[in-house]
């Protein structure tokens, strides 16, 4: 039986979803609801359901950021977009990123069937995939479905980690966690952190002292401010280990670096 999760913040819509559909008839059951975005991903966490029926202008929620995240993180899991929003390149984009379905409100009965009878049908066949042709037929198959058959979701992997990217370039002089992060672009930071290693080739702490670093040194253009300054500026505690940081990264000290480039005495 395949599991449903219902998010949307009209409770007329959660409540004639969740009893006026006929779930049996796709051997689907109904395992939560919620009203925001933020009980939305505590639900799909606890409950990991198979379909995710949601809206994506709704309180608490970024409903890209959001449909990346799961998109990204839980692979086969179908998403149907249920909204009033209907901005075209806002679908566009949600379909890139993986949705199964965007349907606009009001939407009739026979178009939420066809959308459950659709990922149903891939989840059929994501668990009891047909067997790979024999090597005489290979030129004749046809390419199979990409939502059917996601690797790794590319284009969500990539949104996701372009937001995240930016995030930490605008919050740096903060005491900023990786769990801040992945709050910001919905996924587990076990997730982020894989993506982040494997898009960039550094870790979270080598991109936050990155991003520190490249305002520091657009800070240490201005010689009315001491390197002490620029530190605390910039989210280091203490000077040592922004020294430390700022010479590892460029090589040399951030006085070295100030005078070089800029001609500047301490």
């Amino acid at each position: 039986m395949y599991s449903v999760a219902i998010i949307d913040d009209e409770p007329l819509i959660v409540e004639g979803l969740s009893k006026t559909m006929a779930w049996e008839k796709w051997d689907c059951q109904v395992i939560g609801t919620a009203c925001d975005g933020t009980e939305g991903m505590a639900l799909v966490r606890e409950k990991k359901p198979d379909i995710v029926i949601t809206d994506i202008n709704m309180p608490k929620m970024d409903g890209l950021k959001m449909t990346a995240g799961l998109k990204s993180e839980f692979t086969d899991m179908q998403l149907i977009i249920l909204t009033g929003y209907r901005e075209f390149e806002y679908a566009r984009q949600a379909i890139e990123l993986g949705v199964s379905r965007f349907l606009l409100k009001p939407s009739k009965m026979n178009e939420l069937e066809e959308a459950i009878e659709t990922v149903t049908g891939r989840l059929d066949r994501l668990r009891h995939p047909v067997p790979a042709p024999m090597p005489e037929e290979t030129e004749q198959a046809m390419p199979e479905d990409t939502a059917e058959n996601p690797e790794e979701n590319s284009e969500a992997n990539s949104f996701i980690v372009k937001n995240a990217l930016e995030y930490i370039r605008e919050n740096s002089q903060e005491k900023l966690r990786l769990s801040d992060v992945a709050d910001q672009v919905y996924v587990s930071q076990w997730h982020l952190s894989k993506l982040l290693n494997k898009h960039t080739g550094k870790n979270f702490s080598d991109l936050l002292n990155g991003a520190r670093m490249d305002r520091s040194k657009e800070l240490l253009k201005d010689p009315a401010l001491r390197i002490c300054d620029v530190a605390e500026i910039v989210g280091f505690q203490d000077l040592a280990h922004f020294s430390r940081v700022f010479k590892k990264l460029e090589g040399m000290s951030a006085g070295e670096y100030r005078n070089t480039h800029w001609g500047t005495e301490q």
